[in-house]
């Protein structure tokens, strides 16, 4: 909420980063108590950034009316200085943060998460994955798919794998599975999606469950836009949600970016996949989703048939997140079976070891070892 033009410029390029803040509504006026009732209503808002210094009064009076409603609605305070009496009479009106321009990811961050602490119920479950791949054919899907068995290893009991490509969606072909219904039934009744409605719309495989893409190509995508209403059903429903796009281009696949938590971007080093990671690199910064946002994952990496593992990072210039070998034995064997790739397998360690850095284990695991090493060390010395 500000009238001030500028400051909502410069914000709103920092909330598109938070996956948890999507979507926003603007208001470009200070509310009545009655119409800011009837705008939290309409657009079920959690959270408001309210612009605390056009008009000082009446802001704080917003403030007070926000949090009087039932449940309250936090809100963080927006100034364009450090100026601390403003500031104590926002927080003595029940502000429950506040920003000072010049507005950064940092501010934005440590303010969610201080309202995530004092309000648990705006924070939202699931962390979400894209997976997209630089062109066709860096097996971007077979990596979600196996993937998303992967992280249940790791206590993550509800996963979601949500097959979003419009146009040439694989996921019902490589688990030889089929549904009724496809991610565009739950577009179409997002208004009215309740747990058993959804529960219809989604096929649950070993522990999985599975959103499909439509049975054919192109159906309805001429209409997609926004695939919100999917992600944050999943994000208050699942502990993790994995969706398989067909790229990073165009507004269906952007607003999937946006709502991430992370964009896993798959390329082979293979120089061709490589030209393409570098264009899905600049056309995601672009759209304001960073680097910092992007992780990449080299696919079917061979030593002896394209760059090397040292210089794609530099030919990217964005470091290599995890690289996964060439293992095409074990992936043609799932196709024919129509099951994941055997966990022994050299591709199926390499999956399991990405699930493992997803979730901050192996960082664990290799301190573990660090300090077991040096123990034996210091031990070796005491006895000698």
């Amino acid at each position: 909420m500000s009238p001030n033009h500028q400051m909502t410029l410069d914000l709103l390029p920092l909330l598109a980063r938070q996956a948890s803040l999507s979507p926003t509504s603007q208001l470009r006026t200070y509310p009545t108590s009655r119409e800011l009732q009837e705008q939290i209503s309409a657009h079920g808002a959690s959270i408001i950034f309210l612009d605390a210094t056009s008009d000082p009064e009446r802001a704080l009076k917003c403030i007070a009316d926000a949090a009087a409603l039932d449940g309250g609605i936090p809100v963080v305070a927006m100034l364009s200085g450090d100026d601390s009496s403003l500031i104590l009479r926002c927080l003595r009106q029940g502000a429950s943060e506040f920003l000072v321009e010049p507005f950064t990811p940092e501010q934005i961050e440590a303010a969610m998460g201080k309202i995530a602490r004092l309000n648990p119920s705006t924070a939202k479950r699931a962390k979400v994955y894209m997976m997209a791949p630089a062109k066709g054919g860096c097996g971007a899907t077979t990596i979600a798919t196996n993937l998303a068995w992967q992280l249940k290893r790791h206590g993550l009991k509800q996963v979601l794998l949500a097959d979003l490509d419009p146009l040439a969606g694989t996921m019902s072909f490589l688990l030889k599975i089929k549904g009724t219904f496809s991610f565009l039934d739950v577009l179409h009744r997002s208004g009215d999606i309740d747990d058993d409605l959804w529960r219809a719309m989604i096929t649950a495989q070993n522990g999985v469950d599975v959103l499909l893409s439509p049975e054919n190509p192109g159906e309805g995508q001429s209409d997609l836009a926004d695939a919100t209403p999917v992600i944050e059903y999943a994000r208050y429903h699942y502990d993790v949600a994995i969706l398989d796009t067909n790229n990073v281009y165009g507004r269906w696949n952007l607003s999937q970016a946006q709502a991430a938590d992370e964009v896993l971007l798959v390329t082979t080093n293979e120089l061709p996949a490589l030209q393409a990671a570098q264009r899905s690199l600049a056309y995601l910064q672009r759209n304001q989703i960073g680097r910092w946002k992007t992780r990449i994952i080299v696919n079917h990496y061979d030593r002896g048939n394209g760059l090397d593992q040292d210089v794609i990072g530099t030919a990217l210039d964005s470091d290599i997140f995890h690289v996964l070998p060439a293992d095409g034995d074990a992936v043609q064997k799932a196709l024919m079976d129509g099951k994941l790739i055997q966990p022994g397998s050299t591709l199926g360690r390499g999956v399991r070891e990405l699930s493992d850095r997803l979730c901050g284990r192996e960082q664990k695991s290799q301190k573990s070892a660090s300090l077991a090493s040096s123990l034996m060390s210091l031990f070796s010395r005491s006895t000698s």
